[in-house]
This record gives structure tokens, C-alpha cells and sequence, in this order.
């Protein structure tokens, strides 16, 4: 039965018969038995195909992966004489977008999510530290320490070697930096030496100066101020004191540089106006909210990163935000999180776009689906989200459309669907009552999944509530379902993952017209990948049954293969697979692109997708 079901099912698509299949669930697509997949390779791509925003204009970064939290930086890291872009986004991670356009008109493209496999902790900053005219490393270290790469390459062409100790002090001993807070590196002073300012969640400023080389090829700095300019930041929300991030830019134009200070507890972004000179700077000033066009203040949900850059090569200081989230809820700015201000003469800095990389994002914690949604013969894509930024009261399901053909995809975002009032939509697609449409099982932040009929066609989608507890988890929450015939009788089963880990296997002791699920395990196969277990079903190895695929909360996904050669599933994890992925990883495989190799296509915590193709 199982060989010709999927045979039968690689022949007609998602429809028909589709339920039964491998394109069943969240996995999505028609799956054709082949020779047996014994190994796999996958490239991440970021950009491979044209995908439209409801505004009908394009993703440049479609598969980028989503911002949450973006620290950036500009530097020209290859001294062609435009700006780079640095952003971090995960913990230790550094990614780099190379500026292939002009000083004038600059565009970005993705070059690594690890650039040069810098280990970085939880901020960085470039800098001429040794002054041989290229770029040098800081970094936060374990224990909020700070780390010291220095650039044995050129200008050009860097060369990154990590020295063997921490920064030290004049006095020997380690630079300590909490490693929340992003500090600041300039010449404030125009003395020729470096100075480092170290934000505290105090509200206060430490102040060191570089002393020269320590004699072991790393910079040393010493302690200047423990309370700078005995400045003493208070956020708006009562008394608070919060993560920072500290930048020097001339925001006002007078020659020398200012303060501009981000705080955990500050929607804004704080200004303090140095009054002084270049060599005898003076930043006694009160903060005040800094200032954007006509007036206005920038105001976002806080812990604002900012960046200076001359984006648009007119000589005048731009500026860029990286929008972290603090105590303003950071839900509102999950997918709007990269601000760019033009400095305009005479109107001062006007914000141009809330999201300089544009790709797919749908908020936090991405579910994909990968599926004929309109019945026409190609592959489209769904993607859910723990809660819509604009809405904060419910998930939302985006529908993109491929509106190219099964082997040259074209996604257009055309629909946003609401399918009730729960967070964290989890869909599994398949022909749960054999009329030929796809019904879906919605799994979500409870225990409780919920059964929603097709009540349109399999070309035109309409779904209507059935059943708000059709099955209700025996514990835990976050569930997250998958459709497929394990035991090969030709009905769908159902597979659940859930926060706590474990996989819930739940028979169907009906039939393919009228299903029943039965629990056979709330801990099947003893599998436990750790928190937030998301499985995803298909014919990984083209043996005739369906595998397993699982993502998880950290530690990228899992693969199991189905070693059962009738009856219920019997699943080995491949230790010699591995896939690194982004936290809360929820992929799927489907053919995306038609070239009959399986791709992955992930959502995670920052709320977009990645995908990478099958080689």
C-alpha cells in the first residue's frame, strides 16, 4: 500500500489525494519515491527567487531569517569606499552584508550569518586599534569580559587573529563589561588616543583611555572616569536604570562628537549635547529625547542601538537604529526593528524606512507551510507567528502565492489570514474527510488543538471552526502537529510536539473519511530533543515511508529515520546529520524549487524564514 499511495500521490500534487501523502501536515509537498537519500547537503540562500510584499514591491533579503534584536555597524570592511553592514543578531554570532552598490546608492547583500567564524558574546565594535590603518576587533567574551581581535590581513582583505588574553587595564587587570550594555569607542578628546566608555545598568559612565600596546600585541586601557561627566541615566518608567547602548556621532553639527544613549527603560533615544570643543569636550548637558523631522521624537518600544552612517554619500551624518525591544513591548517592533533616518538640511533626520532589510517576517517564532494552496500546481508558502506586531491580540497566518511556476518560484504576499483568537498558530494541512480540499488540525499556545474544516474549495480556501479542543494534549502546551500515514493504512496520523519536548503519537483507529485519533504515546519512541519539539514529516531518504524531521529550541534540528518496515513508525535519529538552525527551529522539507532534491524551509525566534536548498 505505502509504495503506490506515494506514487499515486507524486502523480496528482497536493490535491486529491494529498491528505495521505508526505505534502500532508507542515512538511508540504508532493514527495516522489526515488532512489534512497543516504546523504544530504543544503545551501542557505537568502535571495534565490523574487518574493513581493503586499505593497508589490520586492524582498530584497527575502530568506534572510527575520531581526528581533539587530545590533548594527557600518564599516568599510573591503576599502572599495562604500559602507558595509555588520548586524548581530544571535548571541556569538556576526553577520555581514557586503555594499555592492555605490557610496550613493548603496545596496546590500548577505554574504554570512558568521563572519570569519568571529566569536563575538553578545556585542562587538570595529575600530583601528593598533592604528596600521585596518580594522580590529572588541568583543564580549565569557563573563563580560572583552576580547581583542586583531586584523592581520589588510584594509581590503582582513585577517582576524584572536590574541590570548582579555583587554587589560593600565593596571593589569581584565576590562569588565556587563555584557547587556554595547559601549562606545572614540577620540573624544582629539588627543590621538582611543577612549572606551562602558555604559552601566546604573545609569552611569566608565570612562577609559588607551595607554598603547600592553607589549603582547593587545591594547590596554586606563580608567579615566568611574562616573563620566557624572552623567546618570533614569528611563521613563519611574527609577529604572537598564541595558544600554552608547554611540559618539556630531548630531548637531558643530565638530564634535555627542552622545546618544539607548536604554532598556527609554523609548527614545537619549541626547546629550556635547557643549565643549574637540579638545576639551563638555557632556554636562541633561539628556533630552532626540530630536527627528518636524519636531518629532523617535519613540519605539526601546533599548534603541545607534548607528551613524552617511547611507546616501551627500556628506551628511544618517543615522540607523536597531530597535532591540525593552520595556515598551518589544512585540510592536518584532518585524519593523531597522530604522533609517536621512539627515535632510533644514528639516533635520527623516525616517525613510522601519525595516532597511526587507525579507519575510512575520514577527517572532515562525511557522512555515509549504503547500499547493490554490490547487495549481506549484508550491506556495504559509507563514504563522506567536502574535501579528499589529494586532498583539491573536496569531496570523501570511499566504504567499506563487505566482511563477513549480521550478521558478514567485512569491507575492496576497492574503493575511485570521484563524481565531489564540497565539502561537501552529498549521498541519491534509484531506482529514476525503473530499478533496485540505482541512487543518491548528495546533497553538495551549494544550488544546483545534479542528477547522474547508468549507471553500481546494482552489479557494475558506476555513471554519469545528472543534476548539478536538484533541487536548495529556500535558504541556505549545502544540505543534504534523499529518502524515505513519502505519500505512492509508489514513492520516498525527504527530504533536509540545513545549516540553516529548512527541505525542496519536493513531487513526478511524478512516480516511471520517477520522478518530487514538493515542498510542504521549513520550513515543522516547524521543526527547529538548524544549519545543516541532516534527515535520517526509519521505526523507525516498525509502517509501515518512520520516522525521524535528526541530526544537536550540541546538538546530534533529533527523530521524523511519526504520519500520510496516506498521507504526519506528524512528533512529541520523547522528551524522546536522542542520544549524535558529532558536524555536520549526523546518520543514518540500521541494521548493522543482529540481527533485528536498529543501528546508525553517521559521525560528526572529520571526522570518530561511531556506536552504537541497544539493
Amino acid at each position: 500500500m505505502r509504495g503506490g499511495l506515494r506514487a499515486a500521490v507524486a502523480a496528482i500534487g497536493c490535491g486529491g489525494l494529498a491528505g495521505l501523502s508526505a505534502c500532508a501536515g507542515t512538511a508540504g509537498g508532493p514527495q516522489a519515491a526515488d532512489a534512497p537519500r543516504t546523504g544530504m547537503s543544503f545551501e542557505r540562500v537568502v535571495a534565490p527567487f523574487p518574493v513581493f510584499g503586499a505593497d508589490g514591491l520586492p524582498y530584497e533579503h527575502p530568506f534572510l531569517g527575520g531581526l528581533d534584536v539587530p545590533r548594527p555597524q557600518f564599516l568599510d570592511i573591503d576599502a572599495d569606499g562604500d559602507p558595509d553592514l555588520f548586524l548581530q543578531e544571535r548571541t556569538g554570532e556576526l553577520m555581514h552584508f557586503e555594499n555592492v552598490g555605490t557610496p550613493q546608492a548603496p545596496r546590500f547583500e548577505w554574504r554570512s550569518d558568521r563572519y570569519h567564524d568571529l566569536e563575538i558574546g553578545e556585542w562587538s565594535r570595529f575600530h583601528d586599534f593598533d592604528g596600521d590603518g585596518d580594522f580590529d576587533l572588541l568583543a564580549e567574551t565569557q563573563f563580560s569580559y572583552v576580547r581583542y581581535y586583531r586584523n592581520d590581513g589588510t584594509a581590503a582583505v582582513p585577517a582576524f587573529v584572536l590574541q590570548t588574553d582579555s583587554v587589560r587595564t593600565a593596571s593589569g587587570e581584565a576590562l569588565f563589561s556587563d555584557r547587556q550594555n554595547i559601549p562606545a569607542i572614540v577620540d573624544l578628546d582629539c588627543d590621538g588616543r582611543l577612549d572606551l566608555f562602558l555604559g552601566r545598568v546604573d545609569g552611569t559612565v566608565m570612562r577609559y583611555e588607551g595607554e598603547g600596546d600592553s607589549g603582547g600585541g593587545l591594547p590596554n586601557f586606563g580608567l579615566v572616569a568611574e562616573r563620566f561627566e557624572d552623567i546618570e541615566i533614569v528611563g521613563q518608567l519611574g527609577t529604572r536604570h537598564g541595558a544600554n547602548a552608547l554611540r559618539f556621532s556630531d548630531v548637531d553639527g558643530d565638530g564634535d562628537p555627542d552622545l546618544l544613549w539607548g536604554d532598556y527603560f527609554e523609548p527614545s533615544l537619549l541626547f546629550i549635547e556635547n557643549t565643549g570643543s574637540c579638545s576639551r569636550p563638555s557632556l554636562r548637558s541633561d539628556p533630552v529625547l532626540f530630536e527627528v523631522a518636524d519636531g518629532d521624537s523617535l519613540v519605539t518600544s526601546g533599548y534603541n542601538a545607534a548607528e551613524p552612517v552617511d547611507l546616501n554619500g551627500d556628506g551628511e551624518g544618517d543615522l540607523l537604529v536597531g530597535v532591540l525591544g525593552g520595556a515598551f513591548n518589544p512585540n510592536r517592533t518584532a518585524s519593523d526593528n531597522l530604522w533609517y533616518y536621512e539627515r535632510v538640511p533644514g528639516r533635520g533626520y527623516v525616517l525613510r524606512t522601519q525595516r532597511l532589510l526587507r525579507g519575510i517576517d512575520a514577527g517572532s517564532e515562525s511557522i512555515p507551510v509549504v503547500v499547493d494552496w490554490d490547487a495549481d500546481g506549484d508550491l506556495d508558502l504559509l507563514v504563522s507567528n506567536k502574535l501579528a506586531p499589529s494586532d498583539l491580540n491573536a496569531s496570523r497566518l501570511l499566504y504567499f502565492e506563487n505566482r511563477g511556476s513549480a521550478t521558478a518560484p514567485e512569491l507575492h504576499l496576497a492574503d493575511t489570514l485570521d484563524l481565531g483568537r489564540v497565539f502561537h498558530y501552529a498549521p498541519a494541512l491534509g484531506d482529514l474527510d476525503g473530499d478533496g480540499d485540505l482541512d487543518m488540525i491548528l495546533g497553538n499556545w495551549t494544550r488544546n488543538l483545534h479542528l477547522l474544516w474547508n468549507e471553500g474549495t481546494r482552489a479557494a480556501p475558506r476555513y471554519a471552526l469545528a472543534d476548539s479542543a478536538f484533541i487536548s494534549l495529556t500535558r504541556g502546551s505549545n502544540a505543534a502537529p504534523a499529518l502524515g500515514d505513519l502505519d500505512g493504512d492509508g489514513d492520516l496520523d498525527l504527530l504533536v510536539g509540545e513545549g516540553s519536548g516529548a512527541l505525542n503519537y496519536y493513531e487513526n483507529t478511524g478512516s480516511a473519511t471520517s477520522p478518530q485519533f487514538t493515542l498510542v504515546s504521549d513520550e513515543y519512541g522516547g524521543i526527547d530533543p529538548g524544549r519545543r519539539s516541532f516534527p515535520s514529516l517526509a519521505d526523507i531518504d525516498g525509502d517509501g515511508d515518512l520520516d522525521l524531521l524535528l526541530g526544537r529550541e536550540s541546538g538546530g534540528a534533529e533527523l530521524y529515520r523511519n526504520a519500520g518496515a510496516s506498521g507504526p513508525p519506528r524512528f533512529e535519529r541520523d547522528v551524522g546529520f546536522t542542520l544549524d538552525l535558529p532558536p524555536v527551529s520549526t523546518p520543514v522539507m518540500a521541494d521548493f524549487d522543482g529540481d527533485g532534491r528536498l529543501d528546508v524551509v525553517a521559521g525560528g525566534t526572529a520571526g522570518g524564514i530561511r531556506l536552504l536548498l537541497g544539493r
